[in-house]
């Protein structure tokens, strides 16, 4: 069983920096992917970043070239470095896990980001 927890949410000024963590433990496969969604009020979960074990990685397009996505694999560990945030990244931010061998998909139980001045 694997369980994911985050850390790093909290109230930010338009245009500063957040870095969110989310550490996993359990049963982690070799190959998995580990991803930041964000879900607003009133609308769907949408993914924001994803990082493969493999070290591919992927952004949403509202978020290239300011946020960051990395992980640390002795930690299990991944992080999503955030600057010139803006009001409408206010969202909880979730953390996925997804292994594949064997398969499971866990997610953590979000973080609140709020940009506001």
């Amino acid at each position: 069983q694997v369980q994911l927890v985050e850390s790093g949410g909290g109230l930010v000024q338009p245009g500063g920096s957040l870095r969110l963590s989310c550490a996993a433990s359990g049963s982690i496969g070799s190959f998995n992917t580990m991803d930041w969604y964000r879900q607003a009020p009133g609308k769907e979960r949408d993914l924001v970043a994803r990082i493969t074990s493999r070290g591919g990685i992927n952004y949403a397009d509202s978020v290239k070239d300011r946020f960051t996505i990395s992980r640390d694999n002795a930690k299990n560990t991944v992080y999503l470095h955030m600057k010139s945030l803006k009001p409408e990244a206010t969202a909880v931010y979730y953390c996925n896990l997804r292994n594949y061998s064997p398969f499971s998909n866990t997610w953590g139980q979000g973080t609140q980001v709020t940009v506001s001045s």
